[in-house]
């Protein structure tokens, strides 16, 4: 990492509530007080268990929702200013792509989204689409694709700004080996350039293997940061697995959890 360059995300002790209940008098707290930064050139993790505040963390990171206090910032820059989401490539577990479109024709309306010059896109849609793995399928209605095609097609789309930050959240659902080992390969492609990742994932052996620190949330508060090996190294010293590790913080067995 480059200590003169600002951090590629960053949260100042952040809130985030909601209303619920009758007249929306209640509130529930979704995220309670978490700090954390996103440096170059790494792949963090974020885990915990379900309803724990993470698919809120990762709205509030890319201006879907507000916090009610505390800052975020990306890029050194308030995320008020929406102009730093054009360095942010972002798929989510459950792509909802127009199904009458090709992928040929999606990319190159994401493309017009994103105010990329047309010979620009022009260029990196084959070259996307070929790396994904559905070149020969680029002029198909995504209607005829399964759940793993359209998930590549999402990774395409989501690296189609070649971004500096990539935030995947749970990128492995419904792909299968190949797929994940495109996940991964893009992931080191990030690091390897300099570039990060946020990685959103209950696979936890794909953790281990590609994220170099690991956020842990539960009930919406930040439970552990840090580096994985330090949360996979016990008390005397040795080396436990990930799943192991995280016993500590998740009150049932992780292997109990659904996905």
């Amino acid at each position: 990492m480059t200590s003169n360059v600002l951090p590629f995300a960053e949260f100042n002790d952040v809130v985030k509530e909601y209303s619920r209940g009758w007249l929306g008098r209640d509130r529930l707290r979704a995220v309670d007080g978490v700090s954390f930064q996103i440096e170059p050139g790494e792949v963090v993790g974020l885990l915990g268990p379900n309803r724990a505040g993470k698919t809120t963390l990762v709205k509030l990171l890319l201006s879907l929702c507000q916090p009610t206090r505390g800052r975020i910032a990306r890029f050194g820059e308030a995320s008020e200013r929406r102009q730093t989401l054009a360095r942010i490539g972002y798929v989510h577990e459950n792509q909802a792509f127009p199904r009458y479109l090709t992928p040929r024709a999606l990319l190159e309306y994401y493309g017009a989204l994103a105010l990329l010059p047309e010979p620009i896109v022009k260029e990196r849609v084959p070259i996307l689409l070929e790396r994904v793995g559905l070149a020969d399928r680029s002029n198909e209605a995504i209607a005829t694709f399964s759940k793993g095609m359209i998930q590549r097609l999402g990774l395409a789309q989501a690296l189609l700004n070649e971004p500096d930050l990539l935030v995947l959240d749970e990128p492995s659902e419904g792909l299968d080996l190949l797929g994940r080992q495109l996940v991964r390969a893009v992931l080191l492609d990030q690091k390897a350039r300099g570039k990060s990742a946020l990685f959103v994932s209950h696979v936890l052996s794909e953790v281990e293997m590609l994220c170099d620190r690991v956020l842990v949330i539960v009930a919406g508060k930040l439970v552990y940061l840090g580096p994985l090996a330090e949360l996979c190294r016990g008390v005397d010293g040795s080396l436990r697995s990930l799943e192991s590790a995280l016993q500590a913080f998740y009150p049932t067995p992780l292997s109990e959890r659904p996905s």
